[in-house]
């Protein structure tokens, strides 16, 4: 059973979404601001549907918050045209963000998307290596854990499932395009900076390289690249 935690002070918004996932098999708790959402966030709750305008809490504070202490998925809910809302909810480490008015299958495939890469399969995960180990990295698909240089990281199951898309494609160039749709399954759209700022996030998380060198590089117009002991 998958549950869902959907936080929006939109009464009718909510019981309609709540209709529309149960019908799709999951458990859905519904809070109606950030107060009573960060009440509710504990271990069972899968992924977190989160409005940004709400009173009492608003869903960026709310998300500050949280990632204090819980590195649940959540996937905000904005205003369409609130670029700002989007940038500042991946900043503070949002899996994905979803503008209203959304359609049924967009939520859904996008919440699917999520889970995916935050809960692999147990084929996914009979087929992945017990650890993923590259240079002072190594990654437990099984246990969605990362260490690097003996540290545990604290990171979101995105970050988790961008970091180990580089590690396996080592010293290649990989297109903004091919991770959108790889890592966060969906097609890269003009001005979506989820990419970007997924990739700033995991940069702050991952400690420097003992020669110095950075361990990811951006290349302008082509993409990013995780740079091997032998590059420049």
């Amino acid at each position: 059973m998958t549950n869902i935690l959907l936080v929006d002070d939109d009464t009718e918004l909510t019981a309609l979404l709540t209709d529309i996932l149960e019908l799709e098999g999951f458990t859905v708790i519904a809070a109606h601001n950030g107060e009573q959402g960060l009440a509710k966030v504990d271990d069972r709750i899968d992924l977190i549907l989160l409005d940004v305008m709400m009173p009492v809490m608003n869903g960026t504070e709310m998300l500050r918050r949280l990632r204090e202490q819980h590195q649940t998925p959540v996937l905000m809910l904005t205003a369409k045209g609130e670029e700002i809302d989007r940038v500042l909810g991946l900043e503070l480490g949002a899996d994905d963000y979803l503008p209203k008015p959304f359609s049924d299958r967009e939520l859904l495939a996008r919440m699917r998307a999520i889970l995916r890469r935050t809960r692999p399969s147990q084929e996914e995960q009979r087929d992945t290596p017990e650890c993923l180990r590259y240079q002072d990295i190594e990654i437990y698909p099984g246990r969605q854990e990362a260490l690097c240089q003996g540290t545990a990281l604290v990171m979101t199951g995105t970050e988790l499932a961008l970091l180990t898309h580089f590690i396996r494609h080592p010293g290649t160039i990989i297109a903004k395009e091919e991770l959108s749709l790889q890592v966060l399954g969906k097609r890269l759209t003009p001005f979506d900076r989820a990419i970007d700022m997924h990739v700033s996030n995991l940069r702050k998380k991952l400690p420097p390289r003992r020669d110095g060198k950075p361990r990811i590089k951006t290349l302008r117009g082509k993409g990013y690249l995780l740079v091997e002991a032998a590059s420049q």
